[in-house]
C-alpha cells in the first residue's frame, strides 16, 4: 500500500466522480493511460508481459491481446528489449537512467522511441476487497515483488538524450538563477526560461501558502492573454492527494484535455488483484474532475513541475496552452523539471540566507538587551525602551513594558485600559509567549480597537508584569481566480445533478480585514529567549540568592530529553554562600537526526554579570548547534568567533558532545565530543570500570584566542555504561585538589552505575558534598540503554 493509500479514504470502483467526493478519488490508480505513448507492465526479472495498454499496436504494430503473456523481446523485438532489460537490471534509481532510446522495427520501418522505465512495488493479493470494500486477507507480512514499469512515446526532440544537451538547454537560465537577487527575479527568470523552452502558451510560478492556498507569483504568457499575475486560487483546486503526487512524481504533461482514456488490460494487476500505482507514471490519466476544470478555463493542454522545499510541495511551474494540444518531447520535459529543480535550491538558498540575516540581527540585538538587563543600576523598563530597543527585535506599532513597577511605551499609544485587557487575557492563557493576529476573534475583552492593536504579542511574566508588543489592522485586498466561496457549480445530468467545478475564473476581489501582520515563528522564538532573560533579570535584581538559583534551574536549565535510548538527569546546586547567581550552565537537546546533544560550561565569575554572560553563551552554543552537521569543535570555534563579534567579553570553559547510536550494532553508542579547557568527562562501564576522557589537548577557553584551532574526540561507549559532564565545583574544594576530586568521584559513580540516572545525580551529590557546595555545580549524567531485541 502507498503513502497516499494510507492518507486518504478510498472510493468503491466504479463511484462518480465529481466535487462531492474528489478529494478521495485514488488518482494513482486511475487504470487508463493518456493516449500519446502505451504503456507495457513486465514481471522483474523473467520479463513477461504482465499488463498493457489498449493502444499497443498503434505504436508497435502488435495487439495487446497477443502481448499478455509472452515475454517482451516478442512485443518490442529482441534489439530493443534487450536495452530496456540492461538499463532496468543496472543498480540504482531507473528514472534517474530515462529515457532508454530504443527503434521499433514496425512492419519493417524502423521507429525511434523513447522508453521511461520505472518499477512499482506490487504486494500479491494486496488490497483485493470484498463486497464491503474491506481486504478479503491480510497480505501484511507477505514480501512485495515488483513490476517493471515500461512507457514508451515516439521519441522527437534532441537524440541522443544526456546531461550535457539537457544542461546546455538551460545553461544560460541558471546562470541568470544564480545572479538574480530577490525572490521576484528567481520567479521572473524561471517563468521566461520555462515558456521559451517549452512553447506554452503561458507559464506561471504558483505559490502555496501554509494552508495551500496558491498565488501566481509570476507569469510569462502570449501577449493577447488576460494576465492571471497576482490572482489567488483556494487549495480545493489542487486536492491532497494531487499533492502528494506532485512531491513523488515532479513532472506532469497533459498534452490534450480532449483526450480518451486507454484502459489498461486486464484492469487489475495479476498479482495484486488491483489497478496498477501509476504514481511514477509519465503517461498516467488523469482525474475528469481536473480535466473538466481545465476545459472550463479554456486550456487546450498543461504541464506542472514541482517546487520542492525539502520533501515537501512549496509550489508549482504551471504550463497552460490554448491553441490545441501541446506535447514538448521528453529532452525539453526534463530540461523543464532541470531548471524546476535548479529553482527550488535557490529558493532554498535564498530563504536560508534571509533566515539566516533575520536571525543574526535579532540573535545580536537579543544578546545586547540581555546583557544590559543585568545592570542592576538601571530600571528594566528604561533597558528595554533604550537604544537599540524592543521594537528592533520584534517589528511592530507600538510595545508597552511594565516591570518592577516601572510602565514604558514606545510607538504608537493605546487607549487607556486596553494594554490591561490584552495583558489579562494572556496571563489566563497560561502560555510563556501568548500570539495572535485576530485579537477581535480571540476575544481579549471589549473595547480593543482594530485600527490600533488588531494583534498582540504578549510575555506574561510574574506579578502581573508584562511586555506587549502590538500591531494595528493591515487591509488586504485578494484577488482570486474566481470566486473562492463558489467552487462549484450544479449540471443537470438526466435525472441526477452533478457538481463540477466552477467555469468563472474572473478576477474576484475579497477583502480580508480583521487582522494584523502575523507574528512569525522566528519573532515567537526570539520573544521567547528574551522572556528567559528577563526572568533572570528580574529574580537577580530581587538580592534573593537561593531565589535567584532556583529561577535559574527553573526558566534557563529546562528538563532534558529522554530518547528512547537515553535514560537522562540534571541537576544544578548553587553555591551556599551569601552572592549573586554564577555562570555553571547545562544544556541537553535533540537534533532532527536524531543525535542527542551534551553541553556543560562554567563562565569565569560569580555575580550577575558572570549569570547575563552565560545566558547569552548558552543561547549563541544552542542556536549554532540546532539543526547543524558540524562537529562539537566546529560549535565551539563558531561561539569564540560569535563571542569575539558581538564584543560580549567572555570567558567560559566549555564541553560540548554529540551522541548518536552506531550504525548496525544496538549495543554501542558513539560520543564525539570537543572540550574548551573543561574539565574532562567520566565513563563507567556496566561492569564498574571507569574512563576520564582526558583530551591530550584541551583546548583554550572561549573568549581568549577563536583563531587557535579545536578538535573533535571521538570515543564508543558500550550500552549499560553511564556518561557524567560536571562542573569544577563538584570535585574542588579547598582542602582537595582537582585529581584527588576526579579519583573520588570516578569510585562513586562506578558504585552507583546500577541507580537510575535521577537516584545517581542525588547519591553523588551527597556522597562528594555532604556540607554543601562552596562553588556552583552542574551534572549531567547519561545512562546508555540497551536497545530492546
Amino acid at each position: 500500500m502507498t503513502d497516499v493509500d494510507r492518507d486518504i479514504e478510498f472510493l468503491a470502483p466504479g463511484t462518480p466522480i465529481d466535487l462531492t467526493n474528489c478529494e478521495r478519488e485514488p488518482i494513482h490508480i486511475p487504470g487508463s493511460i493518456q493516449p500519446r505513448g502505451v504503456l507495457i507492465a513486465v514481471s522483474d526479472p523473467d520479463w513477461i508481459v504482465q499488463q498493457v495498454s489498449a493502444n499497443l499496436a498503434d505504436l508497435t504494430g502488435v495487439p495487446w491481446q497477443r502481448a499478455i503473456g509472452r515475454p517482451l523481446a516478442e512485443v518490442l523485438g529482441v534489439a530493443a528489449a534487450g536495452a530496456v532489460v540492461r538499463s532496468a537490471s543496472a543498480f540504482g534509481d531507473l528514472r534517474e537512467r530515462n529515457p532508454v532510446e530504443i527503434t521499433l522495427d514496425v512492419d519493417g520501418a524502423p521507429v525511434p522511441v523513447d522508453a521511461l522505465l520505472h518499477r512499482a512495488l506490487i504486494r500479491p493479493g494486496d488490497a483485493v476487497p470484498d463486497a464491503h470494500g474491506e481486504p478479503v486477507a491480510d497480505t501484511s507480512t507477505v514480501p512485495p515483488l515488483s513490476s517493471l514499469v515500461v512507457e514508451l512515446e515516439p521519441a522527437r526532440g534532441p537524440r541522443p538524450f544526456s546531461f550535457p544537451n539537457t544542461y546546455q538547454a538551460v545553461r544560460g537560465t541558471i546562470g541568470d538563477l544564480n545572479r538574480a537577487t530577490s525572490l521576484q527575479e528567481l520567479y521572473d527568470i524561471t517563468a521566461q526560461a520555462v515558456r521559451a523552452l517549452t512553447g506554452f502558451d503561458r507559464v506561471m510560478v504558483y505559490r502555496y501558502d501554509a494552508d495551500y492556498n496558491g498565488e501566481v507569483v509570476a507569469e510569462a504568457k502570449r501577449a493577447d492573454l488576460n494576465s492571471f499575475l497576482g490572482l489567488h486560487y483556494p487549495a480545493s483546486d489542487i486536492p491532497a492527494q494531487a499533492r502528494a503526487l506532485y512531491e513523488k512524481n515532479w513532472i506532469r504533461l497533459i498534452s490534450d484535455v480532449d483526450y480518451t482514456p486507454v484502459p489498461l488490460h486486464p484492469v487489475d494487476h495479476p498479482v495484486s488483484g488491483r489497478p496498477l500505482d501509476l504514481t511514477y507514471s509519465a503517461l498516467r490519466s488523469v482525474s475528469p474532475i481536473h480535466v473538466e476544470y481545465l476545459k472550463n478555463m479554456g486550456v487546450g493542454a498543461s504541464m506542472s513541475i514541482s517546487l520542492l522545499r525539502g520533501e515537501k510541495l512549496w509550489g508549482l511551474i504551471a504550463c497552460h496552452h490554448y491553441s490545441g494540444p501541446h506535447a514538448p518531447p521528453y529532452a525539453t520535459r526534463a530540461a523543464a523539471e532541470f531548471l524546476g529543480s535548479t529553482l527550488s535550491v535557490r529558493l532554498i538558498d535564498r530563504a536560508a540566507e534571509d533566515e539566516y540575516g533575520r536571525a543574526l540581527r535579532a540573535r545580536s540585538t537579543l544578546a545586547w538587551l540581555t546583557a544590559a538587563a543585568m545592570d542592576e543600576d538601571r530600571p528594566l523598563t528604561d533597558t528595554l525602551l533604550g537604544t537599540p530597543n524592543l521594537l528592533d527585535l520584534l517589528a511592530a506599532d507600538g510595545v508597552v513594558v511594565d516591570l518592577q513597577g516601572h510602565r514604558g511605551a514606545l510607538g504608537a499609544e493605546l487607549p487607556p485600559g486596553v494594554a490591561e485587557r490584552i495583558t489579562a487575557w494572556a496571563a489566563a492563557r497560561s502560555e510563556d509567549v501568548v500570539a495572535s493576529d485576530a485579537l477581535a476573534a480571540a476575544e481579549p475583552g471589549p473595547g480593543v480597537p482594530v485600527e490600533v492593536a488588531c494583534g498582540a504579542l504578549v510575555l506574561p511574566l510574574p506579578e502581573g508584569q508584562f511586555v506587549l508588543w502590538f500591531r494595528s489592522e493591515a487591509v488586504r485586498h485578494v484577488d482570486w481566480g474566481g470566486d473562492p466561496h463558489n467552487k462549484a457549480i450544479a449540471e443537470q445530468e438526466g435525472d441526477e445533478v452533478r457538481l463540477s467545478p466552477r467555469k468563472s475564473f474572473e478576477r474576484w476581489r475579497e477583502t480580508v480585514r480583521g487582522r494584523s501582520e502575523p507574528w512569525t515563528p522566528a519573532e515567537v522564538e526570539a520573544a521567547g529567549e528574551l522572556r528567559v532573560h528577563l526572568l533572570e533579570a528580574l529574580y537577580a535584581r530581587s538580592r534573593s540568592i537561593v531565589r535567584a538559583a532556583e529561577t535559574l534551574q527553573r526558566s534557563l536549565l529546562s528538563d532534558p530529553p529522554e530518547p528512547d535510548h537515553l535514560e537522562v538527569a540534571v541537576r544544578y546546586v548553587p553555591a551556599a554562600r551569601e552572592a549573586q547567581v554564577g555562570g555553571d550552565w547545562y544544556d541537553v537537546f535533540e537534533q532532527p537526526d536524531g543525535s542527542t546533544m551534551l553541553v556543560i560550561g562554567d563562565v569565569v565569575g560569580h555575580d550577575t554579570e558572570a549569570a547575563a554572560t552565560m545566558a547569552q553563551v548558552r543561547g549563541l552554543l544552542r542556536g549554532i548547534a540546532y539543526d547543524s552537521a558540524a562537529g562539537p569543535a566546529a560549535v565551539l570555534t563558531r561561539l569564540d568567533a560569535a563571542i569575539e563579534g558581538l564584543d560580549l567579553g567572555a570567558m567560559a570553559t566549555v564541553l560540548v558532545g554529540r551522541l548518536d547510536r552506531a550504525d548496525g550494532d544496538s549495543r554501542v553508542t558513539r560520543l564525539r565530543w570537543a572540550t574548551a579547557g573543561h574539565l574532562p568527562p567520566l565513563v563507567a562501564g556496566p561492569d564498574g570500570t571507569q574512563r576520564l576522557l582526558d583530551a591530550e589537548r584541551p583546548g583554550l577557553l572561549l573568549g581568549v584566542d577563536p583563531t587557535r584551532p579545536r578538535e573533535d574526540h571521538e570515543v564508543v561507549i558500550e550500552a549499560g555504561s553511564t556518561l557524567l559532564f560536571y562542573t569544577d565545583g563538584l570535585v574542588e574544594r579547598r582542602d582537595q585538589v582537582f585529581d584527588d576530586g576526579v579519583e573520588l568521584l570516578g569510585e562513586a559513580l562506578a558504585d552507583l552505575r546500577r541507580l537510575p540516572a535521577d537516584q545517581l545525580c542525588d547519591q553523588l551529590l551527597d556522597r562528594l558534598l555532604p556540607e554543601g557546595a562552596e562553588d556552583d555545580v552542574a551534572v549531567v549524567a547519561v545512562r546508555l540503554r540497551p536497545r530492546e531485541r
